[in-house]
């Protein structure tokens, strides 16, 4: 009698696992409509309100910074509340955040608080990134509960997959939006209506987070230590070496990162619709290779595949300086940049759930995102001071900061990579270029689309979920 009731226990607990990963692509897609809507549009809003580019820079820097901070508060709240709780009250605040920027917009087409807007929006929008933030090591912690080690990669290659789509239709539809609502003299009202979308659907992706399944998660004595303790023993251990090797490479590419649009909407005269084309053709190339760089993080390894990455993003910004061409900006350094940058995220984030304890993870994902953050909050202020300040007449001053960007980032992967080591029992890579074109493009892309055409038939069948243990 009681083996079978382990035995249901433990069918019961599958069964519920199972359903917690489809509510999460769920969940993530409704988020996704958010982002899509947003995140690409922040700085243009900013802009349509008259923030300068110092402001943009504390745009990208300010919240950078607090959101890693507020992961610390989330982490400590997990002692006293269950994940799931801090998860749904957290991300429905944040969806509350959207109804003060849409304010924002009609006090600037009212003519109000103008000279004060600039600032108004970094405080909303600060605002807005730490209450998201605060949700995510409860959600990191639950995650891993969830999801099993053996398909950690090929999961989260396909759920980021589906999100990058509808983030993809997303951000494509607000780009219309604008330049529909500019047309007739209205950007402020376009840029009202993004915002309105994103409150709604950041309410809908908390409604998804009550229907997960939270597994019973003890703390053990002696889990907790500090942020100092975690500095002072980065450089003496693997994971601490990666999460300084990540934090700089944030640092070198903030350096550059808030200025692709201003360079776009203000040097080039893009429009919103040119603007967003350019945006989306890396996120396409990224949405084709996470699934593939998913099942090879499974095979070979977050470190194999975090090096592949590391060494194709230092060249991204460099390639902005040979052509302003929207054709050659969408095929050149977006299409690259969507490959390296989805191997890069992906090993990241797995690479943390392989090197830490189950009591430990949300704790320590707090301390490697604030060091990510402080990171991102030098680069942007450093970035926003040479934009504001950079005295340069022999080529444009967005272009100079795009290259020292890439010197940057090439250096600190030619310094750390090497001493990051693999933490999970894998096969070994080999070295060739035949190699790649194997894994990549024939077990990784041929038959990753054979495998989406048989789930979207299980699908449609309703024989199944999209996802099974």
């Amino acid at each position: 009698m009681e083996n079978k009731e382990k035995i249901l226990s433990k069918v019961k607990d599958k069964l519920n696992k199972e359903k917690t990963m489809n509510f999460s692509v769920k969940e993530g897609s409704a988020a996704s409509v958010m982002s899509g809507m947003t995140d690409s549009y922040i700085t243009p809003f900013a802009l349509k309100l008259g923030a300068n580019n110092a402001q943009i820079g504390l745009l990208s820097s300010i919240p950078s910074l607090l959101s890693p901070l507020s992961q610390i508060t989330g982490s400590k709240l997990m002692e006293k509340y269950s994940r799931k709780r801090i998860m749904v009250s957290s991300i429905a605040t944040q969806a509350f955040m959207w109804l003060p920027i849409i304010f924002l917009a009609i006090f600037s087409w009212k003519n109000i608080f103008t000279s004060h807007l600039p600032t108004l929006i970094i405080i909303f929008y600060s605002l807005y990134a730490i209450f998201g933030s605060m949700a995510g090591p409860a959600w990191f912690s639950l995650l891993g509960d969830i999801i099993p080690e053996k398909i950690r990669g090929r999961y989260f290659g396909r759920r980021n997959k589906i999100c990058g789509i509808i983030a993809l239709a997303a951000t494509i539809i607000a780009a219309f939006i604008l330049d529909f609502f500019k047309t007739k003299g209205l950007v402020l009202a376009g840029f009202s209506a993004l915002f309105i979308i994103a409150f709604f659907a950041r309410l809908l992706s908390a409604y998804f987070l009550t229907r997960h399944y939270e597994p019973r998660l003890k703390l053990e004595k002696g889990y907790y230590f500090s942020f100092l303790q975690f500095v002072k023993q980065a450089p003496t251990n693997n994971f601490g070496r990666f999460a300084i090797y990540v934090a700089l490479i944030q640092l070198t590419t903030n350096i550059a990162g808030p200025f692709f649009a201003v360079y776009m909407l203000k040097d080039l005269g893009f429009s919103y619709t040119t603007f967003m084309l350019v945006n989306i053709s890396s996120a396409i190339f990224s949405l084709l290779f996470m699934p593939i760089w998913g099942k090879f993080s499974d095979k070979y390894g977050n470190r194999e595949l975090l090096r592949l990455g590391g060494l194709i993003i230092p060249f991204l910004p460099v390639l902005w300086i040979f052509s302003p061409s929207p054709v050659y900006l969408a095929l050149a350094p977006q299409l690259i940049g969507g490959i390296g940058w989805a191997a890069f995220n992906l090993a990241a984030g797995n690479f943390i759930y392989d090197s830490v304890s189950v009591p430990r993870r949300g704790i320590c994902v707090a301390y490697f995102n604030l060091l990510s953050g402080i990171g991102i909050f030098i680069g942007a202020i450093l970035g926003g001071i040479l934009a504001q300040y950079l005295p340069i007449a022999f080529m444009n001053k967005f272009l100079f900061i795009f290259l020292i960007s890439g010197i940057a980032r090439l250096l600190v992967s030619i310094i750390f990579l090497p001493r990051i080591k693999e933490v999970k029992k894998v096969e070994k890579a080999k070295s060739g270029a035949l190699f790649y074109i194997k894994e990549i493009a024939i077990n990784g892309f041929v038959y990753g689309i054979i495998n989406d055409l048989k789930g979207l038939k299980r699908i449609v069948s309703r024989k199944s979920g999209l996802f099974k243990l």
